[in-house]
């Protein structure tokens, strides 16, 4: 599928933080992103999912995201948050119900092609008994756009 999509990664950095580590922990989630420091947070915009569903895809977890990617979603886009600690460990875990104390990493996609609904299809397709029902891309495909285009 071609696609075009801007996101935008924002995770706090407390004074009890080591920054590298928490730069470490939106890598470990984007590894496309390159984080840099603004004002007591990290920053960093990429414009891919591809390794991201990878991860969701190896921890089945699949209809959990497909709910929390719904859930937030709007016309231009859809948003969610990562517990940080669990990035860190290269770990999708996503933060519902109360914030955590350090901040979590809040991700915010703005899908400009195609529509919200079939990029969702795409990253996190539906599936039937864990297994994705006719999926848009295959687990280990990746499309790297052209950095021109940005």
């Amino acid at each position: 599928m071609i696609y075009s999509i801007d996101v935008r990664i924002e995770a706090p950095v407390r004074d009890t933080e080591v920054t590298d580590r928490v730069a470490d922990a939106v890598r470990n989630a984007f590894p496309d992103a390159e984080p840099v420091h603004e004002d007591g947070r990290l920053v960093a915009e990429a414009h891919t999912l591809d390794a991201f569903s990878d991860v969701l895809h190896e921890q089945e977890i699949l209809d959990t995201a497909r709910r929390v990617f719904l859930r937030n979603s709007a016309d231009d886009g859809f948003s969610f948050s990562l517990k940080k600690q669990a990035a860190f460990e290269g770990v999708v875990n996503f933060a519902v119900g109360e914030p955590d104390e350090l901040g979590e990493i809040d991700v915010e996609v703005r899908v400009r092609e195609p529509d919200v609904e079939s990029f969702v299809d795409y990253v996190a397709p539906e599936t039937d008994e864990g297994r994705p029902v006719d999926p848009a891309r295959e687990y280990g495909d990746r499309f790297d756009p052209d950095e021109d285009d940005y």
